[in-house]
């Protein structure tokens, strides 16, 4: 039998982010693409002022947005 191997970096936040504020992460990302060409800190800013997440949970959604798949 495999072992699955375990979420890192910041999709390791989003099953506590989907429970804490009570949308799927795709939600979210739907936000921070309507928010138009900002930077990191200021989407995480965003987040925070307008939506009431902590840091460490925007900073992760902003993170996993911008990243390169």
């Amino acid at each position: 039998m495999e072992k699955s191997q375990k979420v890192q970096g910041p999709a390791s936040y989003f099953p506590s982010i989907e429970k804490k504020y009570g949308h799927p992460v795709e939600h979210w990302f739907g936000v921070l693409q309507g928010a138009g060409n900002l930077k990191h800190m200021e989407l995480v800013a965003l987040l925070k002022s307008e939506h009431g997440l902590g840091h460490g949970h925007a900073n992760a959604l902003v993170a996993y947005h911008l990243s390169p798949r």
